[in-house]
């Protein structure tokens, strides 16, 4: 491979779209993001616009090439594939014939489908967990089935799509895919084994739409997409795209294209802060059931002939989304990154406590009526207490999940270091802050890696496209002893006894949090 050879990754998540360009050394040559809207049409209500989103691509394409051609690369003759990386769970429904969305995009947030999980929870004869065997999830608002009988039940227009033929369904890597590849004009309907195994329809074992789980929730399987690996050529950019011809040759749901990008082999586990927060360990080609709160999941299957790497993961739904919460509701910051300032004017949250179950707790947890508390204010408490609060409560709910996920994998399970210790690796964009960091290594009581590049999401869709194209080797992406060499280690600081101390303290603050989804307005 020559050296202008270039891997383009498209990360589309909660908040934003991204396109970065990558050189054959992984090195970010050009890069744009790209905002758009978020609905709250109710509470408790997450929606975005699936046409907003594709315009948003197109744009951070368009842009990050001419960033990188005016810094003197060729990327016209030298972007040899782009992956493709996104938000999970975010269902679409669309029509085949005119390309146009049928509603918005219900996000993965979003708790609309609680009364359908309820009424499901009785109807089954295994209650909540009655799919977890199939598809290792149990009955959620967090997955997109829920999402997809909603649509089905209380918009006309999909019912009617689905009635006629004319009616796709999809997680966002497949709305974008479908697009990408002509749309209207013969587009590709396929989503990948992560995106698939977020569903709630997958089997994790055959990696297929589970046939029996499609009929017990009268789903026809005609609108669902074809599923493929993470790394394989799915089809060629249409024209009409900046990039027309290029392969599309990586696809992965963002949280495993972080555990690609971090090179989490078996044993070692990742956490992603972004809006939620997300805690994968790769179990290798073990599906482990859990029996405390975490769910079962692909971590990848890098080509169609490559085993399939599985996962247990806690996901977190309210992480840097607090953050914001702050900023866009309370006003207590102007920007996200102030909150590290505002909350080192103090030593500790002085006994206060903030649990941000703004929709219900997701892992280890599964409390939908659970809403969020703040708890021991007195007249002491200030607003430099409040903001270092909500960043315990992010690395107290990390915490939540590594211990589930300790007891889960067990000794043998589990990557140490040479001095035994079980090492977290950190990513995504809230991992700039190092208080945040050194809090979460003292909550642990265990190392944090942090990398010199925090954006892995974008980097392991690169890495599976990369993979599929021969630009990479797979040994050469998971050479990870290099990477912890340039990486920032934040080590525990914090007395023993008071980290049981104040674990014991959140514990208490979560269980204020139950039964409160039914409060008066």
């Amino acid at each position: 491979m020559s050296k202008e050879a270039f891997i383009g990754s498209i990360d589309q998540g909660t908040t934003s779209t991204r396109f970065i360009i990558y050189d054959k050394l992984a090195r970010a040559i050009g890069s744009h993001q790209a905002e758009f809207t978020q609905f709250y049409p109710e509470a408790g209500w997450v929606e975005h616009d699936p046409m907003e989103i594709l315009e948003s691509v197109k744009v951070c394409i368009t842009k990050a090439i001419d960033k990188a051609t005016a810094d003197g690369h060729d990327v016209d003759r030298g972007l040899k594939a782009i992956g493709l990386t996104n938000q999970r769970e975010t269902t679409v429904v669309w029509s085949k014939s005119t390309g146009c969305p049928l509603y918005k995009a219900i996000v993965w947030m979003d708790v609309r489908t609680s009364s359908i999980c309820r009424k499901l929870e009785k109807k089954l004869a295994g209650g909540r967990t009655h799919f977890v065997e199939t598809c290792g999830l149990p009955i959620s608002t967090y997955f997109s089935a829920l999402k997809l009988l909603w649509l089905l039940e209380n918009v006309d227009a999909v019912k009617e799509a689905v009635k006629t033929g004319d009616a796709l369904f999809g997680t966002v890597d497949t709305w974008l895919i479908w697009n990408l590849t002509g749309g209207v004009d013969n587009g590709l309907h396929v989503t990948d084994v992560s995106n698939a195994s977020r569903t709630m329809l997958m089997n994790l074992k055959t990696l297929e739409w589970d046939k029996p789980t499609l009929e017990t929730l009268e789903i026809p399987i005609e609108i669902l997409p074809k599923i493929v690996s993470n790394s394989e050529i799915i089809g060629n950019v249409a024209k009409g795209w900046p990039i027309p011809g290029i392969p599309i040759a990586g696809c992965l749901g963002d949280q495993h294209a972080a555990m690609v990008g971090q090179a989490c082999r078996k044993g070692e586990a990742k956490s992603t802060y972004g809006t939620g927060a997300f805690i994968l360990l790769n179990t290798g080609e073990e599906i482990i059931q859990s029996n405390h709160g975490l769910l079962s999941t692909i971590a990848f299957k890098l080509g169609p002939e490559a085993p399939a790497n599985y996962a247990l993961e806690g996901s977190i739904a309210i992480a840097g989304a607090a953050v914001q919460w702050l900023r866009d509701s309370l006003g207590i910051i102007s920007t996200a990154s102030e909150i590290e300032d505002l909350a080192l004017q103090v030593d500790s949250t002085g006994g206060v406590y903030f649990v941000p179950a703004f929709n219900g707790l997701f892992a280890p947890w599964w409390r939908d009526d659970a809403r969020g508390v703040c708890i021991g204010i007195t007249r002491f408490t200030n607003k430099s207490h409040i903001a270092r609060a909500v960043l315990e409560s992010m690395c107290f709910q990390v915490k939540d999940v590594l211990d589930s996920m300790h007891k889960d994998a067990g000794e043998k399970g589990e990557v140490k270091n040479e001095k035994g210790e079980f090492v977290l690796r950190v990513d995504g964009g809230a991992t700039v802050n190092n208080l945040l960091m050194q809090i979460q290594a003292d909550l642990l009581g265990s190392p944090v890696v942090r990398p010199a590049d925090i954006e892995t999401t974008a980097l392991g869709a690169a890495y599976a496209a990369g993979l599929a194209v021969g630009v990479w080797k797979e040994d050469e992406i998971f050479a990870s002893g290099e990477k912890i060499e340039k990486a920032t280690i934040f080590r525990p600081k914090l007395h023993a006894e008071l980290r049981k101390k104040k674990v014991e303290s959140w514990c208490k603050a979560v269980s204020r949090t139950f039964d409160l989804a039914d409060l008066s307005l």
